[in-house]
């Protein structure tokens, strides 16, 4: 019987590499995870909360970016790349490349069949860990559902879930709010 042999990477290597690579990957405990394309429904409801976010944040001392913009889970390692980052404030790099920011305010996750439980479960969970880390959104693609963990004062998380598309999200963490309509906005979705 044959093993197939993992090597490790060192987050240096990792790095070297991924700023020379067409394709995104995530990096985790010595590992490299190729990242697959987005369906037409998760670039739709990406976009629109971008867009919005974009929109909303003119003026004020918060940025937006739309999935590439790699975030570091410095507790964990994790290299990763949410579907949308907001930070507020002096963003801060891991270095002078500023492709790796270390202290998002607000993170979305869209999710897909394929990487829902990881997004949900183990990213999810990793995320809680950053301090700069208020407000976290995991948005689904096939139905109206949003659900919102927003850090309280004794560092628990509150879960507000949402499945109307008439409902508006308050983030006060950004001082936005998302119109769910607005979330959903060209994106058909299955009929129970």
């Amino acid at each position: 019987m044959s093993q197939q042999v993992k090597s490790y990477i060192s987050p240096e290597e990792y790095l070297r590499l991924e700023r020379q690579s067409e394709y995104k990957s995530e990096y985790l405990n010595g590992e490299v995870f190729a990242m697959s394309g987005a369906s037409r429904k998760h670039n739709l409801i990406t976009g629109n909360i971008g867009s919005e976010f974009n929109q909303q944040l003119r003026g004020k001392a918060c940025e937006a970016y739309m999935s590439d913009m790699r975030v570091k889970i410095t507790v964990t390692g994790l290299y990763t790349y949410p579907d949308v980052v907001v930070v507020c404030g002096e963003p801060k790099f891991e270095d002078e490349y500023v492709d790796t920011l270390l202290n998002p305010t607000l993170l979305v996750e869209v999710l897909s069949q394929s990487t829902e439980r990881y997004d949900r479960i183990a990213k999810s969970s990793y995320y809680r860990t950053l301090d700069s880390l208020a407000e976290h959104l995991l948005v689904a693609q096939d139905e109206v559902r949003l659900e919102q963990y927003v850090k309280q004062a004794n560092r628990q998380w509150l879960l507000f879930e949402c499945n109307s598309l008439d409902a508006t999200i308050e983030l006060e963490s950004i001082g936005c709010t998302l119109a769910m309509r607005d979330v959903y906005d060209k994106v058909s979705l299955d009929q129970a």
